[in-house]
């Protein structure tokens, strides 16, 4: 690719320079009528009305997904208000995580839509590509604006005023228009590439999946004899295992700590982690005094949260929340812990917790009561057998887990090259032929 002929300071360290005839100017004066909040809506608040943009809708590649959006019910007046048109632009207002702040997708329908208070829109005005708004507003440099603008306390947010302020730069329409044609095709193969990438990570971790589901519930030896469990997750088992409850081989247990001298552990949905309680990240205890003993070998559980929660084997001496489930075997029927670790993990991943929970799973409150779980039957094979399928799963899932890692790393130097080509398109760093925008 060429570069231009000819090329000026932008103002701007982190923009450095770009080409002589390309303008600098605010975010703000890409917009119509100023940058606007969406509306407040309540969960209740969801049924047959127009489509309603939230948040999360934006991560979609190009342009917002419309078929999936939700339906709101509103009134008329509410409507004209926060009505979407084709070729808007919205920015998130708020996010947990510092790079999802101003995060920028754009709307390519004529369906009726409204957005949500955690959204600002812009209607671009005439003088601006709609389509390489959105190109810049996703590039690294146009990121790192928006973020140094940010504040953040439990949330980092942006307000309207510092979005606005924001620095943008402005080829000539033509440019535009080029630029976005080159970057729609140079990102729709970067697109379709990482697209196969995760279809082959999805069937990676579809088949460990049942790999572990297969084998926890019936052995490694295909040819036993098998018997019904009577319980349907669990299926047929070999003649010579056992189907028992829980209540006979575990206890749960719950010993407060008194004091503050050991590690705080959290449930992660990779594990148990010893938390950073002096980095001040996330939701922190005035106390840790009133938590609950792990110690190693111990199984932890997030028994509140039967969607994204999860459940461990401690290797760690520690203390953690005391809404979490803790639990060990009986002294006198020590079991393979790894055996079990795979099959309580299991049913998580094939949500049985979750069908035998209750509580209100729309606001996240689908729990799991100790009653149904020390009575919730499992599979239990001699403790050779356990030992035996707790290796061979060990050893599969590395080999399963390897290739994944090595997939996402694809996807990660993918993901940086799409970045790196829509950087040196929107700020003048190769040039974009007009009229093909091919990059030729």
């Amino acid at each position: 690719m060429e570069r231009y002929a000819e090329y000026k300071d932008s103002g701007a360290p982190w923009i450095g320079e770009i080409p002589v005839d390309w303008q600098v100017l605010q975010l703000k004066f890409t917009a119509k009528a100023g940058i606007s909040n969406g509306i407040f809506c309540e969960k209740a608040k969801l049924g047959d009305g127009v489509r309603l943009v939230n948040v999360s809708d934006l991560y979609s590649n190009n342009c917002i997904d419309v078929d999936n959006l939700e339906l709101l019910d509103i009134t008329e007046t509410e409507y004209k208000k926060y009505r979407v048109l084709r070729n808007d632009l919205f920015y998130t207002r708020s996010s947990l995580k510092l790079e999802g702040i101003g995060h920028c997708n754009i709307v390519l329908s004529d369906e009726k839509m409204v957005y949500e208070c955690h959204i600002m829109k812009i209607s671009p005005n005439d003088t601006v590509v709609p389509k390489f708004v959105a190109y810049y507003s996703n590039s690294n440099i146009a990121k790192f604006d928006i973020i140094r603008k940010s504040k953040t306390a439990t949330m980092t947010t942006i307000n309207q005023q510092d979005l606005g302020s924001a620095r943008f730069l402005l080829p000539p329409l033509s440019e535009q228009q080029a630029i976005a044609d080159y970057l729609d095709r140079s990102t729709a193969q970067v697109d379709s590439l990482l697209a196969d990438l995760q279809t082959q990570v999805n069937m990676l971790d579809r088949y460990k999946r049942e790999l572990i589901a297969n084998t926890i519930t019936h052995g490694l030896d295909k040819s036993a004899q098998k018997k019904d469990s009577g319980v349907d997750w669990i299926g047929e088992v070999p003649t010579h295992w056992e189907v028992t409850k829980t209540k006979w081989i575990f206890e749960i247990v719950k010993r407060i700590y008194g004091k503050e001298d050991r590690n705080v552990l959290s449930i992660t949905n990779r594990g148990l982690k010893i938390r950073d309680i002096e980095s001040n990240e996330g939701q922190l205890a005035e106390s840790y005094a009133n938590y609950q003993v792990v110690n190693v070998n111990d199984f932890a559980m997030n028994s509140m949260d039967l969607l994204t929660g999860w459940v461990d084997c401690s290797p760690f001496e520690g203390v953690t929340s005391p809404d979490y489930r803790v639990f060990r075997f009986f002294p006198n029927k020590q079991q393979c812990h790894n055996y079990y670790k795979y099959l309580f993990q299991m049913c998580y991943k094939s949500r049985i917790f979750y069908r035998l929970g209750q509580g209100v799973s729309n606001l996240g409150r689908w729990r799991l009561q100790a009653d149904q779980f020390l009575n919730m039957k499992l599979p239990q094979p001699p403790i050779h057998e356990q030992e035996e399928i707790a290796a061979f799963l060990d050893k599969k899932t590395a080999q399963v887990d390897g290739l994944i890692a090595d997939i996402n790393e694809q996807i990660d130097k993918l993901k940086q090259y799409r970045q790196i080509v829509i950087h040196d398109a929107v700020t003048g760093k190769v040039k974009v032929s007009e009229g093909n925008g091919n990059g030729d």
